[in-house]
């Protein structure tokens, strides 16, 4: 069902702190879209498969700007471009609340959301959270179905990460490092923080197709990181052999263009689409 606008205002202005005219919202079909900045920001949805059960473990939440909503431009522009404009508290709060009340219209309603954090926002993890708890509770999302993704690598001290990772376990949330295994990412950190999930770097699973040497590390990493109390996530799944790759590594939460490509959530509504995931599996 569709947010409704007239209660919309109360919540927004209630919960966020925030002027729905200001923000330019609108329902198209289905969809609560935003205009802000110039820039009209939609939600889409990619699953995380759980391999064992053939269904969606979740869906990760993906910003799509655009200029006018035909020129798609890169959701890291995006961001940088608010911060220089001193609205990046305010352009991620509006992020979060798309993809929320568009996550309402999911088909799996045990299904988690995962979200990213934006590493500048987690030093503000505190206040910043709980404005955007409380419209988790005002739709009656619990904390424990949300999973913050955190790209630890782009934050370069531990104590933020740490604090940041405490302040929301501690109010319910599950947490999941992002693209670890990439070029700058910190291992150690796994076992100190002990993450719920952690998300492979994309580049891991392209390079084990390419190398025979990755290919026979793909089980050990694994292994690892479930050792370690977290469940590994492959990203990057885009073709049959890497997904055969991965499931013969023992991988179990997969997520990738092959298995589902991101799309708003009316499209994981339709029957369509559920038999074009069982398709790819």
């Amino acid at each position: 069902m569709a947010p409704n606008i007239v209660t919309l205002r109360d919540d927004l202005r209630e919960a966020l702190f925030l002027n729905l005219d200001e923000l330019g919202l609108e329902i198209i079909g289905e969809e609560l879209v935003s205009k802000f900045l110039g820039l009209q920001l939609r939600s889409v949805f990619q699953p995380i498969i759980d391999a064992t059960t053939d269904t969606p473990l979740g869906y990760e939440a993906l910003l799509r700007p655009s200029i006018g909503g035909l020129e798609e431009i890169n959701p890291a522009f995006a961001f940088s471009f608010a911060d220089d404009q001193g609205q990046l508290i305010k352009f991620d709060r509006i992020a979060r609340m798309l993809h929320t009340l568009n996550s309402l219209r999911l088909p799996a309603s045990g299904a988690l959301l995962f979200f990213n954090a934006h590493p500048k926002k987690l030093i503000n993890v505190n206040a910043h959270g709980q404005a955007f708890e409380r419209i988790l509770h005002a739709h009656s999302v619990p904390t424990y179905k949300v999973v913050v993704e955190i790209a630890e690598s782009a934050i370069e001290t531990d104590k933020p990460l740490i604090e940041a990772v405490e302040n929301y376990r501690n109010r319910g949330y599950h947490i999941a490092f992002d693209d670890a295994g990439g070029h700058h990412s910190n291992f150690d950190r796994l076992w100190k923080l002990s993450p719920d999930y952690v998300k492979l770097d994309r580049n891991l699973i392209h390079e084990a197709e390419r190398n025979a040497k990755v290919r026979r590390m793909f089980p050990k990493l694994l292994e690892v990181i479930q050792e370690l109390g977290a469940r590994p996530v492959i990203q990057g799944i885009e073709t049959e052999t890497q997904h055969k790759i991965a499931l013969d590594a023992g991988a179990t939460l997969l997520q990738g263009y092959r298995l589902g490509k991101p799309a708003n959530a009316d499209f994981w509504q339709e029957p369509d689409a559920a038999e074009l995931l069982v398709a790819n599996l």
